[in-house]
């Protein structure tokens, strides 16, 4: 679909260009909606708030023993459906001051205000999906680090996170870690992080990054949920689905500039498993219990 600007003689407004222009800004500044802990497998799919993304989830078959006598017993395929609701709807208004800036990629999200009004909309999302992720994380003890210690303490908390995850069979490759700033500002003098190396690693700096340790990727971020410091899994554990749309473009009645905008209309969920999770007589997934796959912890921080 193609928008001819208000202005005679001026470009037409391409909202696939545009949409891919600002995700480039969008996607970098997520954390909890980023694919480093969201799986983002179902984009594409929505359209408008209120939508519901399925997601079928396959049931292990059972393991038979062969024997000549007894031969093969066949098992039928049997899925559980899960579902992502569509239920945010934000939008976004950005003022291009010279309208066929719109389509030269260096330059249509230039602008300071341009650049804030992503930011906002990308932590507005990523403070969705913490709340989403945390509340059906399987809850911790919290972690009491030493005075003196605290960051070999914080090390030793991920190595337990570590076994938690290994004795639940959450697959190893692709584990993160989220922290708060403050758990990151004393994690980051552990040596294995504070080595060069780790800290200096090329693409650290998207999505939240610190490092990589002990199998997972640690990340931090200011938009941690309420009472919760440490949150660890892996992104086939929850999903969140995300779409620009609706994208209009004119003349500003207040400045002497063009606008366009675009509404983000967004959902997640935390996805079961099965040997993980408990399926009921409905054929769904019980989610008043917290996933295996996701955990979380609090600090009680010395208090000298």
């Amino acid at each position: 679909m193609v928008f001819q600007y208000q202005h005679a003689g001026t470009h037409t407004f391409v909202p696939a260009q545009w949409a891919s222009d600002l995700l480039e800004q969008f996607d970098p500044l997520l954390v909890w909606a980023s694919r480093l802990v969201s799986n983002r497998d179902y984009e594409g799919e929505i359209q408008v708030r209120g939508d519901v993304v399925h997601v079928n989830s396959l049931i292990r078959p059972t393991v038979g023993e062969y024997t000549i006598a007894d031969g093969m017993t066949a098992q039928r395929p049997e899925t559980v459906d899960q579902e992502i609701p569509i239920t945010e709807a934000d939008y976004i208004q950005l003022l291009i001051e010279n309208a066929e800036r719109v389509q030269v990629a260096s330059g249509n999200l230039s602008s300071p205000i341009n650049r804030q009004m992503v930011r906002a909309l990308a932590a507005k999302a990523d403070t969705y999906m913490a709340n989403v992720i945390s509340s059906s994380a399987t809850a911790l003890p919290n972690i009491t680090p030493v005075a003196g210690g605290i960051p070999s303490s914080f090390y030793g908390a991920i190595l337990d996170i570590m076994l938690e995850l290994d004795e639940s069979d959450v697959p190893e490759d692709r584990r993160y870690v989220v922290v708060s700033p403050r758990v990151k500002r004393y994690l980051i003098e552990h040596p294995p992080i504070a080595n060069a190396a780790a800290y200096g690693e090329g693409g650290v700096t998207s999505n939240g990054v610190v490092a990589r340790l002990a199998g997972f990727t640690v990340a931090s971020t200011t938009a941690m949920p309420s009472g919760v410091d440490i949150v660890a899994g892996h992104p086939d554990f929850s999903t969140f689905a995300s779409q620009f749309n609706d994208f209009r473009e004119g003349m500003s009645e207040r400045y002497r500039a063009d606008f366009v905008d675009s509404l983000h209309v967004y959902g997640g969920a935390v996805i079961r498993y099965p040997n993980m999770d408990t399926k009921k007589a409905d054929n769904t997934w019980d989610t008043s219990k917290p996933t295996k796959g996701i955990v979380k912890a609090a600090v009680t921080w010395p208090t000298s």
